[in-house]
């Protein structure tokens, strides 16, 4: 038996700022779209990316609590034991799920973890990001653009000071030449040139320039 994304949707939320159930299907759909132009085990694929965030929902609850990629990877060795996957595809899995995360800086050693790292990371850029970041802004009563305050270097989308300064922090620094597979360069290069878009368009309007 192998894993089905019903049998762990009860672990997310819609209500997880941007990583609910939509974030999941979205992440496995493109991870299965770059699966088909590589060698690799489509299975592990599409196993991690159903579990990826399956411990995000602790990041939320307790910011200074446990790594949510670490967290998942752990959990999801104890849920993958149900399933019938060889011990080589539950340590691809698990490796797939620790190594996902933007912030922590890790290399995929397998190519099924470096779909992975793709997948999630082109949830980061285009209109989508652009939703989930005013979103959280407004969830946390934030400030939209404040042109005082200067982008610092990225804590996280929690600590950013302005919506805008977390798009120079953070997601202008995922760029297209940092994926790891060539589907995965492809479909971020169209992203990432709308999200420069969107934010001269922004900074344009802001300042009255056109």
């Amino acid at each position: 038996m192998k894993l089905k994304y019903s049998d762990i949707k009860e672990f997310y939320s819609n209500n997880v700022s941007g990583h609910g159930i939509d974030h999941i299907e979205r992440v496995l759909k493109n991870a299965l779209k770059i699966a088909e132009t590589e060698k690799c085990d489509v299975e592990v694929v599409r196993a991690a990316a159903v579990l990826h965030d399956i411990a995000r929902h602790l990041d939320e609850k307790n910011l200074k609590g446990p790594c949510h990629a670490e967290k998942g990877a752990e959990m999801a060795r104890e849920i993958l034991e149900e399933y019938d996957y060889t011990k080589e595809q539950k340590d691809n899995i698990i490796h797939s799920i620790r190594v996902h995360r933007y912030s922590s800086k890790l290399k995929p050693e397998t190519i099924e973890a470096g779909i992975i790292q793709d997948a999630d990371r082109l949830d980061a850029l285009g209109a989508i990001i652009v939703a989930r970041v005013f979103c959280k802004c407004g969830e946390m009563n934030g400030v939209m653009h404040d042109p005082s305050i200067t982008p610092s270097e990225y804590k996280g989308a929690a600590n950013t000071k302005t919506a805008i300064n977390h798009f120079y922090e953070k997601i202008l620094k995922i760029k297209p030449e940092t994926f790891n597979t060539s589907k995965g360069q492809e479909l971020a290069r169209e992203r990432y040139e709308f999200t420069k878009k969107f934010l001269n368009q922004f900074l344009k309007e802001w300042n009255c320039k056109i």
